[in-house]
């Protein structure tokens, strides 16, 4: 993961929790930010069985819907098994970048609001800060809207 960082020109800064952090809100009480600073990696089983990565604010839920608009085709839930086989990282700890295989990478625009975002580090218990257009650079991601929008519903 540090290696994929350092060749995409990111100096990684890692920070190591003492517990695994789970869930966006349990990673952002542990450094003392917002839970919308958090940048998770969630991952969806496309059709044509490819990994998609979508990177969003940890204050955001994913809209299925947009990010089948955006890739061209449907996407499921993809369970642990399949996670681990095409990312090498466990759920909660999904970094975003240095995977298996190349995902299908989008990134939520919500996370450009921000000077610098914590995406997970290749395992629950760590995180590293990034300026988002740096993380958007290392993962090779399309923007996108992907957030569920109140109004949208």
């Amino acid at each position: 993961m540090r290696a994929a960082l350092e060749a995409a020109g990111v100096a990684p800064h890692i920070t190591v929790m003492r517990e695994a952090t789970h869930t966006a809100q349990a990673a952002a009480e542990a450094l003392g930010i917002t839970v919308a600073e958090i940048a998770k990696s969630i991952i969806f089983k496309a059709a044509d069985q490819r990994a998609v990565l979508v990177i969003t604010s940890g204050a955001n839920r994913v809209d299925r819907k947009k990010v089948e608009a955006a890739i061209g085709q449907a996407v499921g839930k993809a369970d642990a098994d399949f996670v681990r086989a095409a990312t090498g990282f466990v759920i909660g700890g999904v970094a975003p970048v240095a995977h298996e295989e190349p995902p299908v990478v989008l990134m939520d625009r919500d996370l450009l609001k921000f000077a610098a975002v914590w995406p997970a580090a290749g395992h629950p218990n760590t995180m590293f800060r990034i300026a988002p257009d740096q993380l958007q650079r290392a993962s090779r991601a399309t923007l996108a809207d992907v957030a569920e929008r109140p109004e949208e519903i």
